[in-house]
């Protein structure tokens, strides 16, 4: 007897803008991902978590974010600039 269908997973679509806002993040993304230190650190950060922000001036974003123990990038904030 063949195994049950697992549940049906979601089906997400992206509107025009919003492909543009992710297309936007991924380059962000593979800076940060390539040297986590690119970003310079949020100045009067009193969280202890040393947030820091890397702004990409060609695709005009602005991606804040902080770096584990473990070198995780976790992202906090993306803002279009």
């Amino acid at each position: 007897m063949p195994a049950p269908h697992g549940p049906r997973r979601a089906r997400i679509a992206f509107s025009d803008s919003a492909v543009k806002q992710l297309d936007a993040l991924d380059r962000a993304l593979v800076v940060i991902s390539v040297d986590p230190e690119a970003g310079e650190l949020l100045p009067g950060d009193s969280s202890g978590l040393g947030l820091r922000q890397y702004v990409d001036d060609i695709e005009r974003v602005r991606l804040v974010y902080w770096v584990t123990a473990l070198k995780t990038v976790v992202v906090v904030a993306f803002i279009e600039v």
